[in-house]
């Protein structure tokens, strides 16, 4: 993921001029921009606020990337700065930056939020490739809190006793998916995998 050669090709395109890389660009990381906003607890108009400030500095700073796959990062610490500034800037008490402790190094924090980024994307990729059944299904049963097994059994005309393996079957399906299979076997042996 870190190397990946559609961002390569994305920044590449951009740096000259593509207005179709340009839109692919913030299409795709519009979603990590939110994600970091949200995390500090923004106001939607101060989200809107940063992520324009964000792509500015990105039409800005794009031409100077030394390194087109490292945009992610990038743009997750830029992120991050605009947003403490907002917080600095308007509050009285000085908030705490996470990325000045000396126990959690601001790569780090970027490279986690890229990463949940990329690994979120990826999840909805393998789950658009399953039938539509399996993504209704396991829709179901993920809402928060889960459907009732009589309401998926009538909206889905399945026997209740049915909709475990149903969901065993899915979920089997789902992992055996191209872009789960690749991230699997692109990350880390950590143990954690099965």
């Amino acid at each position: 993921m870190r190397d990946d050669p559609a961002v390569v090709d994305l920044v590449t395109r951009a740096r000259g001029g593509e207005k179709d890389a340009w839109d692919e660009l913030v299409e795709r990381y519009a979603p990590l921009v939110y994600s970091i906003c949200r995390r500090y607890r923004l106001m939607p108009t101060d989200i809107d606020d940063i992520g324009q400030s964000v792509w500015l500095r990105l039409v800005e700073h794009l031409p100077g990337l030394r390194e087109p796959a490292a945009l992610p990062g990038w743009i997750a610490t830029t992120t991050q700065r605009e947003c403490f500034r907002l917080i600095r800037t308007s509050s009285r008490v000085e908030p705490v930056d996470l990325a000045d402790s000396p126990d959690v190094p601001e790569q780090a924090i970027a490279e986690e939020e890229v990463l949940r980024h990329e690994r979120g994307a990826i999840l909805r990729t393998a789950f658009s490739e399953l039938s539509r059944r399996c993504q209704l299904l396991l829709s179901l049963l993920m809402q928060d809190p889960p459907a009732p097994y009589d309401e998926i059994s009538r909206r889905l005309q399945l026997p209740v006793g049915s909709i475990g393996p149903n969901r065993a079957r899915c979920l089997t399906r789902l992992r055996q998916t191209p872009a789960l299979v690749g991230l699997a076997a692109d990350g880390p042996d950590d143990g954690t995998r099965r």
